[in-house]
């Protein structure tokens, strides 16, 4: 979680003192997506271009995507960036020090990702009817005024139908994540301050991870980077989009 949280924070502020406006004649296409930015992170749950109308996701897609996110190697590799972060203070999760307690807190990073997505990108947003993909809001808008939107999304999201939402799916998947990982956690991580804290940091880190979809089209258009051909569980955009 501290990894990501970091890698969130270098990626705004790179965002911000570097990322301009893209000519609107060197726009990429509406169907042009990068399935990763800089060719590592994962962004398969993106929608990049904010006129482009797309067809709702079905419940098999959400999991399809669960699953491409959860268990990309990058989402492991942060993981275990992350328990060594922890390990070096016996930060929470407190297992102590040593290989033994090292691999409990990789095994509770790969648990908390799992659970968190599973419940709030698969189940939930299938069974609420929520679009759990990231709709970029894009260079029309100030810089500002992005990171805002970017911000919001952790509490706001898409309908199927394109309607706009209280991000139910997001939050309460969040909440039961981290509710099931008092269940593996050792007890001195488990009270009523380690848990706020704990659902306290996966807000932030998930509201500041928005700004890296958010502005990287405008980092890639200054990097003059080729664009890539865009997933396949990308549903294609609907006429008149």
């Amino acid at each position: 979680m501290k990894f990501c949280f970091n890698l969130a924070c270098a990626f705004f502020f790179v965002a911000i003192l570097g990322a301009q406006a893209p000519d609107p004649a060197q726009t990429q296409p509406a169907s042009v997506t990068d399935d990763r930015i800089l060719g590592v992170i994962p962004n398969f749950l993106t929608v990049e271009n904010p006129r482009q109308q797309v067809t709702p996701l079905s419940p098999k897609q959400k999991f399809t995507l669960f699953a491409k996110e959860t268990f990309d190697p990058f989402t492991v590799a942060a993981s275990a960036a992350g328990a060594a972060l922890s390990q070096i203070d016996n930060d929470n999760p407190k297992y102590g020090r040593g290989g033994g307690p090292y691999a409990e807190r990789f095994g509770a990073a790969v648990a908390d990702v799992t659970t968190q997505n599973f419940f709030s990108d698969a189940v939930l947003a299938s069974l609420l009817h929520e679009d759990p993909r990231y709709f970029r809001r894009g260079p029309e808008y100030g810089a500002w005024n992005r990171v805002g939107y970017a911000l919001s999304r952790v509490f706001v999201t898409r309908t199927d139908k394109g309607t706009p939402s209280f991000n139910y799916s997001g939050i309460l998947g969040m909440s039961m994540g981290i509710a099931l990982s008092n269940a593996y956690y050792p007890d001195a991580s488990v009270n009523a301050s380690e848990v706020g804290s704990r659902f306290a940091t996966s807000i932030a880190a998930s509201s500041l991870g928005n700004l890296l979809p958010e502005f990287w089209p405008d980092i890639r258009q200054k990097l003059h980077r080729k664009p890539h051909t865009p997933s396949s569980i990308a549903p294609p955009a609907t006429p008149g989009g």
